[in-house]
């Protein structure tokens, strides 16, 4: 079995600073956020933005930022979210695959299909699936396939078919979104079986799903996402303190089940980044 991806969300684009004062906001906090994560087993970073209000954004200029001061601190793979917020346009949610030069993530997201995410709709029509998909694989970026459910797969092989993904594809499994498929260990074996042959996956289980998630994908060969994107309380009724605490703990239940967590340039490799 190979080594266990962990990728730390650090921060999302709906949980409030005001309601949560440990999320980290600013390029400065985001970094150190990262730098922890690393520091507690993680080989990639998820990467939203944050204005000067602590609201999300897309610009491209506060990528830059964070991806320039995250680097400074640590060798971590950085992927960017191009879902953006609720509202945003295609053309701002890409804004951060443009960036160029040393500033250029190694991996950006590709959401495959649109999805009821609570009270709103994350819209991703077939169209705009494709032009997506066009600008981060022209960019020199590798997309990483985000599925909410079981369609998704099927919308990124379509992508395949068209010869605008090449596989083999890394997609990351989403569920526990209000809207999106439930998370459960059932769930998660039908999307791994739904998986085209020599892919890469990972799980990204929302709220309580994330930790029984977690340990599933860690005994299944696949690998996990954690984060205060997805969860912010470590047990019922308790806060987690920082990224860096949910990291640990994924990386401890690895070396309980003698899987070893793997460093970035060993997920490089995995990934086929390298």
């Amino acid at each position: 079995m190979e080594k266990l991806i962990i990728t730390c969300a650090l921060t999302g684009a709906e949980i409030a600073k005001e309601d949560f004062p440990a999320l980290p906001c600013s390029p400065e906090e985001i970094a150190v956020a990262a730098e922890e994560a690393a520091k507690a087993g993680a080989a990639m970073v998820h990467v939203h933005a944050r204005d000067e209000r602590n609201r999300p954004t897309q610009r491209a200029e506060v990528f830059a930022k964070i991806i320039e001061l995250i680097r400074a601190r640590t060798g971590v793979i950085v992927q960017v979210s191009t879902g953006g917020a609720a509202g945003m346009t295609p053309e701002e949610r890409l804004s951060p695959v443009t960036l160029t030069g040393p500033l250029k993530p190694e991996m950006a997201t590709l959401t495959t299909g649109t999805v009821n995410f609570g009270e709103e709709v994350f819209s991703n029509p077939a169209p705009v699936i494709e032009v997506f998909a066009r600008r981060i694989v022209g960019a020199g970026i590798k997309p990483e396939i985000e599925v909410f459910d079981v369609g998704f797969v099927d919308n990124a092989l379509r992508l395949v078919q068209k010869g605008l993904l090449q596989p083999p594809l890394h997609l990351n499994l989403v569920m526990g979104v209000p809207g999106g498929i439930t998370g459960t260990p059932r769930n998660l074996l039908h999307l791994v079986e739904s998986l085209p042959a020599g892919s890469t996956w990972s799980v990204a289980g929302i709220g309580r799903a994330q930790l029984p998630l977690g340990v599933t994908a860690v005994v299944l060969g696949g690998h996990v996402r954690v984060g205060f994107e997805d969860n912010i309380f470590y047990s019922r009724g308790l806060k987690a303190t920082s990224n860096a605490q949910l990291v640990a703990r994924v990386a401890r239940v690895a070396a309980e089940l003698g899987r070893e967590v793997a460093t970035p340039d060993e997920a490089r490799r995995i990934l086929g980044l390298a």
